[in-house]
Order: C-alpha cells, then structure tokens, then sequence
C-alpha cells in the first residue's frame, strides 16, 4: 500500500489523518514542518503528500514550490489543505502545481476519498500517438477527436485546450496556466478567452453542455477533466 506524508503543525489533524488513512492501509509518515517535510520526502520517497498551506517557518507553498523545481518531485502528487476562505492560497497552489485541494475543516472521508482517487488515477492509455479517455479518443498525429464514435471538428485551440486537460485527467488548470501553455506568454489575451473556448469545446463534446460530463469548473479557479 502507499506511503502518504501528511504535512501539518496541528497535532489534531495529524492524528485524525493518521487514524483515517492508517485503517485505510496507508503507510503514514508526518511532518510538522516545511523542512522536516523535504528531508522526509528525500530519505522516504511517499507516493502522495497531504501539504497544509499555513506552516511555521516554510509555508506549504514554499515547500510545494521547491518539490515543484526538482525533477525527482515534479510529479508527485500534493493535495493542499487550505483554511476557510483562502481562496488566493488555493489558486497559487494550484499555479505552483498541487493536484487538489480541501478546506478545512474537512471530512476524512472526503479527504481520503480524494487520495485513493489520486493514487489510482494515471494518464490515459497513449499508444501509438493516441489519448483514449472513456469514450473520448484523441488522435494527436492525425488531429483527430471522437466522442461516443462520432467525430468532432475542432479548432487547433480547442484540440489542444482538450489534449492539455485530457491528459492530466483530475488535474486542476488555472485559467492562466491554460492561457500562457496554450497561447503562450506573449499573447494579448485575458483569461476569458480560456472561458470562450472551454464554452464551444463543451458545445461539441459534451451530452449537455450544462451539466458536463467532461469538463469541469471549479469556480474562481479553472477546470479539470474530471476523474
């Protein structure tokens, strides 16, 4: 079973985490601070971190940015645990790259539902230069999309707004993150040219554009393939 190192100078919440994931059969390691954090993560090398924003010293995203800069972390995935109400942390969060978040206070239940989610999601099958994700198939050297068999046309923006999303199924996109890796740091644009395109790629994909079953808004924040 995965090893889990939960971050978190709460007492409470590290024994509430411990208790939770330890019957789920997860290894736990604790940390209480951002640098007992890295040194852990170097000696133990946890499959997922649990990674509270408000630390002594180090705040959890110092730490989620120095994991971020070294290659061996870049992947590893960080749910940030965030306060009521700190809608700014969550949104650098996810622009320095963690995976998820919660707000506290926060269900076990949800938390380690969230994890176990995380650990089993992988990247869609790509074989032979093709995303397959449910019944949405995506040809990347021919430019090609089908949803339930049917082919969709779709601009060369909204192909790779959807390849972006599609292949990182669950992670969350901020709408800046999207702008600058899909239309690059030079252009003029503002964020609502990511919300007009997710609109139109939602109008050809989706069942019901109003209730997707695809792509997801996470309000203030950006979207997500969901899981």
């Amino acid at each position: 079973m995965a090893t889990i190192l939960v971050v978190d100078d709460e007492e409470p919440i590290q024994e509430l985490l411990r208790f939770n994931l330890e019957k789920e059969g997860y290894k736990v390691l604790i940390a209480s601070d951002g640098a007992e954090a890295l040194r852990i993560l170097e000696e133990k090398n946890p499959e997922l971190v649990v990674l509270d924003i408000m630390l002594p010293g180090m705040s959890g995203l110092a730490v989620l940015d120095r994991l971020r800069k070294n290659p061996k972390f870049v992947d590893l995935p960080v749910i940030m645990l965030t306060a009521k109400g700190e809608e700014i942390d969550k949104v650098l969060g996810l622009e320095i790259g963690a995976d998820d978040y919660i707000t506290k206070p926060f269900s076990p239940r949800e938390l380690v539902a969230r994890i176990r989610a995380r650990l089993r999601r992988v990247a869609p099958a790509e074989k032979n230069n093709e995303i397959i994700w449910h019944d949405l198939h995506i040809d990347l050297q021919r430019f090609k999309v089908t949803v339930r068999g049917e082919y969709i046309e779709l601009t060369p923006k909204e192909f790779e707004l959807l390849r972006v999303l599609a292949t990182h199924p669950g992670k969350v996109y901020t709408r800046d993150q999207l702008l600058e890796r899909i239309w690059g740091y030079d252009y003029a644009g503002d964020t609502r040219t990511v919300d007009v395109h997710v609109r139109h790629l939602r109008q050809k994909i989706e069942k019901d554009p109003s209730n997707p079953e695809y792509i997801e808004t996470l309000r203030g924040i950006g979207y997500r393939m969901k899981g």
